[in-house]
């Protein structure tokens, strides 16, 4: 019973100190409640008088501003007004200038009318005077000219003959004198004289017992050389000689130098021939490939590709018109560049260029082209710079000169090829040269006969002066060089001379 009476008076007592605790806390926070409601109110007026602050600071900037652009607004309606009664002004300066315009327009207009009928009236007077001309003459305005023209032919001949000796005397020494120095120069510094090195196709033997074995039994042994070598053996009656022919130079030699080793060992036969015939070819590599190097180190072509310098190695045994052309190939670049080096242009381009510029005479028998075309392909094929190629490909004019180091490539050939006693000519092409040469001049009117003279490098006509003239002969030696120009083909150049003489003969009895 004591129990449940504390229990309940701790009940009671814990529900009235909740009570209690709830109450004062109630109080509490009524009171802060209070303050808090204070506070906001202070910091409601607070923002409400500075808001008043801002809005009048915010007001009187507004003013000001407005005020400055109302005064910008005016200035610039005071420019804008200004500037267009600028504007106005100058389009009435405009529209008066235009109105004077068309008005000399106008003028112009009828002045051009009026000159095109003067035109026109002058153009009919001198009709009528050009008819009235030839009805007094009886001659037309051709006719005329070709008269007046042939009297003074006749009249001032003499005078004109010396003008134009004159003239060309003049332009000529100016010319020649600049190339002569050019040219001297080159070939003055190349001073050695490179002679024509025809490698011969016959083999001397000791004795013409050598001819049986060289033909062996049955002739096995001459079949089975020129099978080996690819050419043909012709033995003949001829005394301490063996003849070896082919188109192809390097085979001639390697046939040449195989068949002198077999005279030397003696032993000819079969075997001994296909061993020979190896060996030959070594050697023959060998000596290509060294003059290949030889060449271009001796002209200072650097950089070249070893299978171009063994192609160009391989015109050591090549000839045209009996001048062997690497001996030539080397001359030319040489001089190419002397020529250059005079011309301010590119040495190098140009002595490489003449160097390489008959490359494609090395195999121009085994592959099908002109030998530009195919030493172009080669050059292309391995490298080479197209200043060299354009350098090497213009020398026979079958591509145009685009560089002046093709210009002078061209130069340096003819210089190399035209030079007395660089080239030979077979005989036939030789009298063929001669016989067209003296064709063409005597073809003309008024010649009585011609002359081929220095290996057809001078031709003298003689003409008739009772048909011809002086100034007449001038104008057929013209006529007859450039005839020759456009009929023959020759390397170098070819003088003409015309020769006009009068003989009076008298007799005393």
């Amino acid at each position: 019973m004591e129990l449940k009476l504390v229990v309940l008076i701790a009940s009671a007592a814990g529900l009235l100190g909740i009570a209690l605790g709830y109450y004062l806390r109630l109080i509490i926070a009524l009171g802060k409640k209070g303050s808090m409601e204070l506070e906001i109110k202070e910091m409601e007026f607070a923002a409400k008088e500075g808001a008043k602050k801002i809005t009048l600071r915010a007001q009187e900037e507004a003013a000001e501003v407005l005020k400055e652009a109302r005064a910008d607004l005016r200035e610039k309606e005071d420019k804008n007004k200004k500037t267009e009664e600028r504007l106005i002004k100058k389009e009435d300066l405009l529209d008066r200038r235009q109105q004077d315009i068309d008005k000399e327009a106008e003028e112009l207009k009828g002045k051009i009318a009026e000159v095109r009928r003067i035109k026109e009236k002058v153009e009919g007077l001198e009709g009528t005077k050009q008819e009235e001309l030839q009805r007094v003459a009886r001659l037309s305005e051709e006719e005329a000219k070709s008269e007046l023209m042939g009297n003074l032919e006749a009249k001032y001949e003499q005078d004109i003959l010396s003008r134009i000796q004159k003239l060309e005397k003049t332009g000529e020494e100016k010319l020649e004198r600049r190339a002569q120095e050019i040219l001297t120069s080159a070939i003055q510094r190349l001073g050695n004289a490179v002679t024509a090195d025809v490698l011969t196709t016959q083999v001397s033997i000791p004795s013409d017992d050598i001819k049986g074995k060289i033909i062996g039994k049955e002739g096995r042994n001459i079949k089975a050389f020129e099978r080996a070598t690819g050419v043909e053996v012709i033995v003949d009656d001829t005394p301490g000689t063996i003849t070896i022919s082919s188109f192809d130079p390097i085979r001639r030699q390697v046939a040449r130098v195989a068949l002198e080793n077999l005279i030397l060992d003696g032993r000819i036969q079969p075997a001994k021939i296909e061993g020979a015939v190896e060996k030959a070819q070594g050697d023959i590599n060998k000596v290509i490939k060294e003059k290949g190097n030889q060449a271009a180190y001796e002209c200072g072509v650097m950089n070249l590709d070893p299978r171009v310098l063994a192609i160009l190695g391989r015109l050591h045994f090549r000839t045209s018109y009996g001048q062997n052309v690497l001996q030539h190939s080397i001359e030319m670049s040489h001089i190419a560049g002397m020529i250059a080096e005079e011309l301010k242009a590119n040495v190098a381009v140009a002595k490489a260029g003449a160097l390489l510029h008959d490359l494609g005479k090395a195999v121009d028998h085994e592959v099908q082209g002109t030998h530009v075309e195919i030493g172009r392909r080669i050059l292309q094929k391995f490298g080479v710079s197209e200043e060299v190629i354009k350098a090497m490909q213009a020398h026979h004019g079958e591509y145009p000169y685009e560089t002046v180091e093709s210009i002078i490539v061209q130069t340096a050939d003819a210089i190399s090829g035209s030079r007395p006693g660089a080239r030979r000519d077979s005989v036939e092409n030789y009298l063929k040269r001669l016989a067209e040469l003296e064709a063409i001049a005597t073809g003309s009117k008024g010649v009585e006969k011609a002359y081929a003279l220095q290996a057809g490098r001078e031709i003298r006509v003689f003409v008739r002066p009772e048909e011809m003239g002086d100034l007449e002969a001038k104008n057929l030696a013209r006529d007859i060089a450039e005839r020759i120009e456009k009929e023959l083909k020759y390397p170098g150049e070819i003088k003409v001379t015309v020769i006009r003489e009068t003989r009076v003969i008298e007799y005393a009895r």
